[in-house]
């Protein structure tokens, strides 16, 4: 887990502006950022990456509106492959790609792609812009690029349903980590990539019109936040995920043929992994392995040994033990 706080306020105020683009134009996504006549700018950012995801939150004070811009040159200079949500939470602004053009205020998030061009502008109606964002590689949405395309600058609903507790996971990460340890960050990054799936899979149920191939894939990535959601349920099997689905127990099967591993398989390997995580976790030391086990919906203290076994070739507590001598980094 690296926090990192950025701030124009450490430099006189006639420099900030070319600190700020020059802070723009070297970040994880680079941005070219207009000129802007005002001399009251000041802004500060805060990034907190967790692996492979990062959160940050800007804010901003100025009286002029503030235009960025994603270009193909850029984009050739510098492509993480991100997606790259932006939460409002003070302030509102403008948004366009892929032939879209889309206003928010607070609470509307929206997605941008880092891989193709657009333009973002900071309105001025207040003098106090605050922003939160959330970038994720591409390759960890489990969605088709059609599909994405579909979503990009669209409003999300940060105040209601899924997209809630997404924005407030990102808005409570972004108000201070100190009760956060070096180790909750694996636990972080899962708990906001599946809240962000979640947010994905949502918003595609209303999608009726997408090809055959697409649908396949908004099912099979509900089914998988479905299981997500449910790990700790001991009655979770492939009967009750076809039947939640209204779909039959064969098509269940067939829509994971695809995907190289079979939906019990699935479910017994992400039960070990959530398990594995909290055995590694200092914080749940003194919790005893079988009540880790039924967290996460294993039904027996033996069946969950013989699982993780299989898997890992440590018993439960071995494997502690040998965190504890020598804790991950």
């Amino acid at each position: 887990m690296i926090d990192r706080t950025f701030r124009t306020g450490d430099v006189p105020v006639a420099e900030r502006l070319d600190m700020w683009r020059e802070r723009m134009i070297t970040a994880r996504c680079p941005l070219d950022m207009a000129p802007v006549r005002t001399d009251d700018f000041a802004a500060d950012t805060h990034t907190l990456r967790l692996g492979a995801v990062s959160v940050w939150q800007t804010t901003a004070t100025t009286a002029a509106p503030v235009h960025f811009r994603r270009t193909k040159a850029l984009i050739r200079r510098s492509d993480p492959e991100l997606y790259h949500l932006t939460l409002p939470l003070r302030g509102s602004d403008s948004v366009t790609q892929a032939g879209h053009d889309t206003v928010h205020g607070p609470y509307g998030m929206h997605i941008v792609d880092s891989s193709q061009p657009f333009d973002l502008r900071w309105h001025a109606h207040q003098p106090l812009t605050r922003m939160v964002g959330f970038e994720i590689p591409k390759s960890r949405v489990p969605l088709p690029a059609d599909v994405m395309d579909r979503m990009l600058v669209r409003r999300l609903p940060g105040h209601e349903g899924v997209g809630a507790l997404l924005a407030g996971m990102l808005t409570r990460l972004v108000r201070g980590t100190a009760a956060y340890r070096s180790s909750d960050g694996p636990r972080l990054e899962t708990v906001l990539t599946d809240l962000f799936t979640a947010v994905l899979a949502n918003q595609t149920e209303t999608q009726d019109r997408l090809p055959t191939e697409s649908r396949t894939q908004v099912l099979t990535l509900r089914i998988r936040t479905f299981i997500q959601q449910h790990l700790n349920d001991p009655r979770l099997d492939p009967r009750a995920i076809a039947s939640a689905h209204n779909i039959s127990l064969s098509y269940l099967h067939r829509l994971f043929q695809s995907e190289h591993v079979t939906v019990s398989a699935l479910i017994r390997r992400q039960r070990l992994e959530r398990a594995r995580r909290d055995l590694s976790d200092p914080a749940l030391r003194t919790t005893p392995i079988h009540r880790i086990a039924a967290r996460w919906g294993f039904t027996t203290p033996e069946h969950f040994t013989r699982a993780f076994r299989a898997a890992y070739g440590l018993a439960p507590r071995d494997y502690r033990h040998q965190v504890e001598r020598h804790p991950l980094p």
